[in-house]
């Protein structure tokens, strides 16, 4: 890049802008497109979580039915088989959905760390803006 010597100042910090400009429209460009591409492949992973939730359901099922027919085949009535198994599979489900909920609460999940090191770093500066 060569420039004449008798350039103004003026017109160089302007060729300056227009490259600063320039690369950072180029850097938001480059950064949708990634956005984009990891949102695809986001809707695509949760598309493969709902079939494998689809068939999981279904292979509990089966499996909930096959355990039915055990017990009672082992001597267990057939409508106090499908209740045993129902109240044990309800427990299950009330201890994932309690473990989940809790888990979910808002505490659990806000940036502690970072609001701890935000504190920290307001109370430096005010000890510095106090010094002075």
């Amino acid at each position: 890049m060569t420039h004449d010597p008798n350039e103004s100042t003026t017109g160089l910090i302007g060729d300056a802008m227009t490259h600063v400009s320039a690369l950072l429209r180029g850097e938001v460009d480059l950064a949708r497109a990634e956005i984009d591409r990891n949102l695809r492949r986001a809707g695509t992973a949760l598309g493969l979580l709902a079939a494998a939730l689809v068939v999981a359901l279904t292979a509990l099922n089966v499996l909930t039915g096959a355990i039915v027919a055990g017990l009672t085949e082992a001597g267990m009535e057939p409508g106090w088989a499908a209740f045993a198994v129902g109240v044990v599979l309800a427990i299950l489900a009330y201890g994932f959905a309690r473990k989940g909920t809790n888990d979910l609460k808002l505490n659990s999940i806000a940036p502690s760390r970072t609001a701890a090191n935000v504190r920290r770093d307001a109370q430096a500066l005010k000890g510095t803006a106090d010094a002075r």
